[in-house]
């Protein structure tokens, strides 16, 4: 499941406890297991933990250390759009956080956070590469460079109107 489908997939224990096995041969299983997980249900669901656990011979600390360390995974269901706001150097000094906190004032949602009506989940990166054309940030997968707030506030607004 990627960004920009209308809703995570409904968890379901026994596929999950196939994709941890299909994963179990690969040197360093725990993230290629992490990412099929999100990848099916969209985000890795909290009952998978000790799942994914057992069948590693890890504790459930350390399965959940590795989940919250990288900040791609999910621990619950992304809006429909997915709206990275670049927070790395370039950007700073472009007026990224001037963004950011417009996002907060304007439309509700902050970074990590997903807009009431669940359509648009904001999240932060530290770089997408797109230094030349700060403040980058990136809707559903597509690039955007030198991202203003009128220019946010179209994103916004167009992802959050968007029909399921």
């Amino acid at each position: 499941m990627t960004a920009g489908q209308a809703q995570a997939a409904i968890f379901d224990l026994d596929e999950a406890g196939r994709i941890v096995v299909a994963h179990l041969h690969l040197d360093g299983a725990l993230l290629p297991i992490l990412h099929a997980l999100q990848e099916r249900f969209g985000y890795v669901p909290a009952d998978a933990v000790p799942l994914v656990a057992d069948a590693l011979n890890l504790s459930r600390a350390e399965v959940h250390g590795v989940l919250t360390f990288y900040h791609d995974f999910r621990r619950a269901p992304a809006g429909r759009h997915v709206l990275k706001i670049c927070r790395a150097e370039s950007c700073q000094a472009m007026g990224c956080e001037s963004l950011v906190e417009h996002l907060a004032a304007e439309h509700g949602v902050t970074p990590g956070g997903v807009t009431a009506d669940g359509r648009l989940t904001v999240e932060t990166v530290y770089c997408l590469g797109n230094c030349a054309l700060s403040p980058a940030a990136m809707l559903d997968g597509e690039l955007i460079g030198r991202l203003e707030r009128d220019g946010l506030d179209a994103l916004v607004n167009a992802a959050r109107g968007a029909r399921p």
